[in-house]
C-alpha cells in the first residue's frame, strides 16, 4: 500500500483536527502517485468560494506519459461536501489556523488526502518536541 507523508507538517503544526478528502486527479497523475512519486512538502490547502484546492503539491511526471503529462505543481481540486467545506472556512477564519495535507493515500482505487486543520507550532514548542522524541529513543534503547 502506497502512502505519501508530509513528516514536516507534524514537526511544524500542532494538529487540532483531521479531515480525509478526495482529489481529483488525471491518469498520469494517479500512475506517478501509484509508482510513489509524489512529494506533500511545502503544500496547501486553500478555500475560495466553495471549492477547496491543493497548491503546490508536487507529482513526478509519468514517464511513458508523453504529451498526456500532467504539470507538476498545478492545483488540484478536493472533494468535499459543502457542510465540510464551510466548516473549514469557520476553522481558519480563527487566528494562526491553516490546512495542511499531511498524508495522500489510495482507498480501493481512489486516491484520498487527510488534511490537518492545525497551528503553527513556536520555537520552543518544536524544541521540547525533539526532547520528548530524544527520551522516548533512549528509554527504548534501555529496555
Amino acid at each position: 500500500m502506497i502512502e505519501i507523508k508530509n513528516k514536516k507538517a507534524y514537526f511544524d503544526y500542532t494538529i487540532l483536527e483531521i479531515l480525509e478528502a478526495g482529489i481529483v486527479l488525471c491518469g498520469t497523475e494517479i500512475k506517478s502517485v501509484r509508482k510513489g512519486s509524489a512529494d506533500l512538502t511545502d503544500s496547501f490547502v486553500l478555500i475560495r468560494g466553495n471549492e477547496a484546492r491543493i497548491l503546490n503539491l508536487y507529482i513526478a511526471p509519468y514517464f511513458e506519459g508523453n504529451q498526456f503529462n500532467h504539470e507538476e505543481r498545478r492545483s488540484r481540486t478536493l472533494l468535499l461536501h459543502k457542510k465540510e467545506i464551510s466548516k473549514l472556512k469557520e476553522k481558519v477564519g480563527q487566528d494562526g489556523v491553516t490546512l495542511v495535507p499531511l498524508k495522500l493515500y489510495f482507498s480501493k482505487q481512489y486516491v484520498k488526502v487527510l488534511i490537518g486543520i492545525c497551528k503553527g507550532k513556536k520555537l520552543y514548542d518544536k524544541r521540547e518536541t525533539i526532547k520528548q522524541r530524544d527520551l522516548e529513543r533512549e528509554q527504548r534503547k534501555n529496555y
